[in-house]
């Protein structure tokens, strides 16, 4: 929680209204399907499962994601191996240019 509490400062810093973090797989998974917001970053692992179904709920929905992870693009399943991955750790200019490349790639 503590980590979700300082990547929120973070996003708060770049002017971001923060929608989560989701506690659980089911909040998350309510979050992508109703929430209204214009980028998400993912964690491959929430409470111990598998975010990908959260992922796809997103990309039906048109809204640009990321994964953060401690593995890098070989955390990801084969489904979203195209995704933008957040190496874990990271810095605040990598969570910045990370998201300067959702908003650029999705105008794309």
């Amino acid at each position: 929680m503590l980590v979700s509490m300082l990547v929120e400062d973070m996003l708060a810093d770049f002017g971001c209204a923060v929608v989560g973090p989701a506690p659980d797989f089911d909040r998350a998974l309510d979050l992508a399907n109703s929430a209204d917001i214009d980028a998400a970053l993912l964690d491959v692992n929430v409470a111990g499962q598998a975010v990908f179904p959260v992922a796809d709920a997103l990309k039906a929905r048109g809204v640009p994601y990321a994964f953060a992870s401690g593995y890098g693009q070989a955390g990801l399943s084969e489904e979203h191996q195209d995704a933008p991955v957040l190496q874990k750790p990271f810095r605040q200019a990598d969570l910045e240019r990370t998201l300067s490349g959702l908003f650029d790639r999705d105008a794309a």
